[in-house]
């Protein structure tokens, strides 16, 4: 008689700050949840110190737990919205099983580009105003031993699903030097943004951001383009491919 293999542990890391957490309630009660909190004091969260934002939390969670992984880990922020406003869709849709992570799977509606110095996205960005420039050359040469690419294709939000095989790509000593790189590079946080899924030596926009577009948007945003009901590059008519089952 055949046996179904048992369904894939998945756990949710939560980076938060202060930012009110009741969305929680509405996670499924198949997941798992850890909360690291940087600020707010939270009877249930494990304190951080509050370096290096939301990427020293998911890398502290990477060092210290990568021998006791889910199976699948989401990582997101305290207020992840923004960036990913279908997560709850998607945290029904692995516990229901109608979806699975094959590798990584970046979360967000917005894929974009940037060169290694941040002058495309970063240094215009409304919340840079000193016009500050990313060092994403001397970052990755840092973190990886090697030259960066001309370009980083990334979905916009630092937040992310990943497996446990993905994670392990990568030995034990790596995360704690990228834990420690997170806290003291210069705009760290932000370099990793950029480069989370080569965290995991992977291409995490391979078969989702049209080639050859710097940009792409996986939902209508009318601000950008009041005169449409939805943008010119709007990705979602193309959209993501299926993702595979989990592999057993």
């Amino acid at each position: 008689m055949k046996v179904d293999p048992p369904p894939p542990s998945i756990e949710l890391v939560v980076a938060c700050h202060t930012e009110d957490l009741a969305w929680l309630r509405r996670v499924p009660r198949k997941l798992s949840v850890t909360v690291y909190d940087k600020g707010s004091g939270l009877p249930d969260a494990i304190p951080l110190p509050n370096v290096g934002r939301e990427a020293h939390t998911y890398l502290h969670h990477l060092a210290e737990r990568r021998d006791s992984l889910a199976d699948v880990t989401i990582f997101v922020q305290g207020r992840p919205f923004d960036h990913a406003p279908d997560l709850h869709k998607f945290l029904r849709d692995l516990a229901e099983g109608n979806m699975s992570v094959a590798d990584f799977h970046w979360l967000g509606f917005l894929a974009d580009t940037d060169d290694p110095r941040g002058r495309r996205l970063f240094v215009p960005w409304t919340k840079n105003p000193e016009r500050q420039e990313l060092q994403l050359d001397a970052f990755h040469g840092q973190l990886f031993g090697i030259s960066g690419p001309a370009a980083y294709r990334f979905f916009v939000g630092a937040q992310f699903a990943v497996t446990r095989a993905a994670v392990r790509r990568q030995p034990a000593d790596f995360y704690r030097r990228a834990r420690d790189l997170a806290a003291g590079f210069p705009l760290a946080p932000h370099c990793f943004e950029r480069c989370w899924d080569r965290v995991f030596r992977t291409d995490g926009t391979v078969g989702r951001m049209p080639p050859g577009q710097p940009t792409a948007y996986f939902k209508p945003i009318k601000r950008l383009h009041p005169s449409l009901s939805t943008p010119p590059n709007l990705a979602s008519e193309i959209g993501p491919p299926p993702l595979p089952r989990f592999p057993v």
